[in-house]
C-alpha cells in the first residue's frame, strides 16, 4: 500500500504587498499629523503702561563691566582691581549720573571673582545689575 504524499509548497512572504501597506500607512500618518509651531511653555502677557514708555526720552549710557579670567576686571574698557572697583564705580556715577552697569563674565572667570565683583557693586550702592555669561570676543 502506497500512500500518496502531497508536496507542500514552502511558505513565503510577499514583500511587494508589505511595501504597499507600509507606504499607505506612512501617507496616512503624514496626512493626519498636525503641524504646529513650537509654543512657549509659559505664555506671559505683560500689561501696557503709558507712563513707562514716556518716562525716559533719552537713552542712558550703559557701562560694561567685564570679568576675564581670575584677575582681569575692566570697567568701561579700563582695567580695575577688585579692591578698587567700588571707588571706581562711585567716580563713574559722579561723572555720568544715571548710567547703567552691565556685567559680562567670561566662561573661564572663576565664581569667586564674580562674587567679589558683585560684593563690590553692592558696596558701591548698585543693585540689580544685569549679567551676561558668555565668552568675550577677543
Amino acid at each position: 500500500m502506497r500512500f500518496y504524499t502531497k508536496r507542500r509548497k514552502m511558505p513565503s512572504i510577499t514583500i511587494v504587498s508589505l511595501i504597499d501597506i507600509l507606504a499607505i500607512l506612512l501617507i496616512f500618518f503624514i496626512v493626519t499629523t498636525t503641524f504646529r509651531e513650537k509654543l512657549p511653555q509659559l505664555q506671559i502677557n505683560l500689561p501696557e503702561s503709558k507712563s513707562a514708555a514716556t518716562a525716559s526720552s533719552e537713552p542712558k549710557k550703559a557701562v560694561l563691566l567685564q570679568i576675564k579670567g581670575a584677575d582681569q576686571i575692566t570697567l568701561d574698557g579700563k582695567p580695575v582691581t577688585a579692591s578698587g572697583l567700588p571707588s571706581a564705580i562711585r567716580d563713574l556715577q559722579k561723572s555720568n549720573p544715571g548710567c547703567s552697569i552691565t556685567m559680562q563674565a567670561d566662561k573661564e572667570a572663576p565664581f569667586g571673582t564674580v562674587v567679589s565683583v558683585l560684593d563690590a557693586l553692592q558696596e558701591a550702592g548698585i543693585k540689580n545689575v544685569p549679567a551676561v555669561a558668555k565668552p568675550i570676543a577677543k
